[in-house]
């Protein structure tokens, strides 16, 4: 009889760390119904709700960013609470006693992981990007296992702990049942006419926002359905700019709950190009146009995107070609039935399935190598 498996999940800081993590923790619990999973992340970062949302007990850390450029002083503030955080690290995995220490990166886990592999417990890290995150690059050194979801990671890190295994996505999205028309029909669209769904984000994209509302009569003149998630902060003061037009064809909409029956209503997404999206884009084979976010940590999202886009997996657009051109491509793609098939055949094909219970497997490996030790 194996004893009671204990585990550390740590990372956050946004939906794209968040999901993985989660859906590695329940697969753990699947294949072992006895684990202990406690996680540990950023105190004020959006895990300190979706985690215990998902059934699961949080430790927040004080950990936060630097500020760019590096020499500015309020990084030695930053700089100290990082120290302060691998402290309370190192107190909570005393208590905790975990077997493995899991990070799927962001502040935090730099923090507890780097706690982990001082105090000589086994960690494995998940990296999402196709360019390897900071926090990620710098635990690889100690940790015993690390698991990719792109072609050529070596660049990164020591090959021999590289393991190819794809990202995690929401069970929820592969669960749904709805048929595509159903799915239209549930949005209040006509199943016979195309359908583009526009998402930033669940705190939305201005670019792809910004898109629309410059092109609103391409929208007003055309056969194609638009579903429209702005994002919450966008929402009040685009329906401002809404009030009073007419457009049947388009529904506006700051936050998509059941994003399983969007994706299945959806002929094209238009998406920025985070890790985690585009592995739900490769799972269920859906043409995408990816405009990557320009706000992020070394442009990895270009580099996503152009990892599909190199591939005619996806089109990609420059962010700062998008509002001027991003609507009608759209509208030109929906309605060219080969282009879509090719681009649905292409990113099937880099779908890599099951990466929550391989990555699981990996955890409780390690954790009874340990144990035998």
């Amino acid at each position: 009889m194996n004893k009671e498996l204990r585990v550390i999940v740590s990372g956050g800081g946004t939906g794209g760390h968040i999901f993985p993590a989660v859906s590695i923790a329940n697969a753990v619990r699947r294949l072992r119904p006895d684990a202990k999973i406690l996680f540990i992340g950023a105190q004020g970062r959006m895990e300190m709700q979706r985690v215990p949302a998902a059934g699961y007990e949080i430790k927040g850390l004080p950990v936060r960013g630097f500020f760019r450029p590096l020499w500015k002083p309020a990084n030695i503030g930053v700089a100290f609470d990082y120290l302060r955080s691998k402290w309370q690290a190192k107190r909570i995995l005393k208590e905790f006693r975990p077997d493995v220490a899991v990070g799927v990166g962001g502040y935090a886990s730099s923090a507890a992981l780097g706690a982990a592999n001082s105090m000589g417990i086994p960690t494995l890290i998940q990296e999402q990007n196709s360019y390897a995150g900071l926090a990620n690059k710098q635990l690889a050194a100690k940790a015993r296992k690390i698991c990719v979801a792109y072609e050529g990671m070596e660049r990164f890190f020591p090959a021999d702990k590289i393991m190819l295994t794809g990202n995690p996505v929401r069970q929820a999205l592969l669960d749904t049942t709805l048929s595509r028309e159903d799915a239209v029909r549930s949005l209040g669209f006509n199943p016979e006419r195309k359908t583009v769904l526009l998402v930033g984000g669940s705190l939305g994209a201005r670019t792809v926002n910004e898109s629309v509302l410059q092109h609103l009569d391409l929208v007003s003149g055309s056969d194609v359905q638009f579903l429209w998630q702005t994002g919450k902060y966008y929402y009040a003061g685009i329906q401002q700019q809404l009030k009073g037009r007419d457009l049947p064809n388009l529904k506006v909409t700051d936050f998509i709950t059941d994003m399983g029956a969007a994706y299945r209503a959806a002929d094209l997404v238009i998406s920025r190009a985070g890790a985690s999206s585009i592995s739900e884009f490769c799972l269920i084979g859906k043409p995408v146009i990816l405009v990557p976010s320009p706000n992020v940590a070394e442009d990895h999202q270009t580099k996503n995107a152009l990892a599909l886009a190199n591939r005619d997996a996806a089109i990609y657009v420059k962010d700062a070609d998008a509002p001027a051109t991003l609507l009608r491509l759209a509208i030109d793609t929906v309605n060219d039935e080969q282009k879509l098939r090719l681009l649905s055949e292409n990113v099937l094909k880099l779908a890599l399935p099951d990466s929550a219970d391989i990555i699981a497997k990996e955890v409780i490996k390690l954790a009874e190598e340990n144990e035998s030790k």
